[in-house]
């Protein structure tokens, strides 16, 4: 039988992907962009409204405002889980990835019902602080930005840890016990030799953190109570409580551009296929 050329070998396994890619995702996309421009007429009145909108405007800003703090915080702490995992847990790594691992395997849901059992008015938190004496009323913790950055961040925060503990993984101890033995303090070898070293795990999981914090819709629902209206809810309210798809897909159509070129900016600056692979 003769061999196929390398070319056709090749076609022949990409072409499944992509057909799927096609008719999942880029024919539902193309139909959205479509019901923008034709509901309820056709023309670009949906985006006008949009443009023209100030809590669309609201909206927008609040969701980048929420999407960034998440990020900060997600690379803070998820920094610190990263360096401890790869460089002083020892024979306890396993465990501690698991745990990293752990949150994937409970619904984000539950998760983030989770949160309003601990912030609610007659939640954990409020309980304790009551009864230790540090307040007389119950604060309000939840149904604000607080709340719903801090839902978020727990939620996110693994997907910040991978890509900065498979990046510390490949970093070899050596170069920090070479920056200490020519006389550089513990700190000076960290910030000069080690921590430029992690900044495509870091830049990884920014950039992956906040992407998915754009178009997170379940825990801003939650905690935000209504009154935190991240971009993919208020779509949810065009398209569900006043039935206008035309905004509503106006507005999809917006956010996917907005986060296309948060990802053509990163890639300006990072090297998106060197910051996203494990390194060797």
């Amino acid at each position: 039988m003769p061999r196929l050329p390398d070319s056709l070998r090749y076609w022949f396994l990409v072409l499944p992907a992509l057909a799927i890619m096609i008719v999942f995702y880029i024919w539902p996309l193309l139909g959205i962009w479509q019901i923008s421009l034709t509901e309820p007429t056709a023309g670009i009145e949906n985006y006008t409204r949009m443009f023209e909108s100030s809590a669309v405007t609201t909206s927008f800003v609040l969701t980048f405002r929420i999407a960034i703090k998440t990020t900060i915080g997600c690379l803070i702490l998820g920094y610190i889980v990263a360096y401890v995992i790869s460089n002083f847990a020892g024979r306890v790594k396993p465990l501690m990835v698991a745990l990293v691992l752990l949150p994937f395997w409970v619904s984000v849901l539950i998760r983030s019902f989770s949160w309003i059992v601990l912030l609610g008015r007659s939640g954990i938190v409020n309980d304790t602080l009551i009864g230790a004496g540090v307040v007389d009323t119950p604060l309000r913790l939840m149904h604000n930005e607080f709340g719903v950055v801090l839902a978020m961040i727990h939620v996110m925060l693994p997907f910040a840890v991978l890509p900065m503990m498979a990046n510390m993984r490949g970093i070899s101890g050596a170069y920090v016990d070479a920056a200490r033995g020519l006389g550089a303090s513990e700190l000076t070898a960290f910030r000069k030799v080690y921590f430029p070293q992690t900044m495509p795990g870091v830049m990884s999981g920014a950039l992956l953190v906040f992407v998915l914090s754009l178009g997170f819709y379940i825990t801003p629902a939650l905690l935000g109570g209504g009154r935190i209206l991240m971009i993919s809810e208020y779509i949810t309210y065009q398209i569900q409580e006043f039935l206008n798809w035309g905004l509503g897909s106006a507005l999809s159509v917006a956010l996917l551009v907005a986060t296309a070129i948060v990802i053509a900016i990163a890639a300006r600056f990072v090297n998106l296929r060197s910051a996203l692979l494990e390194r060797k």
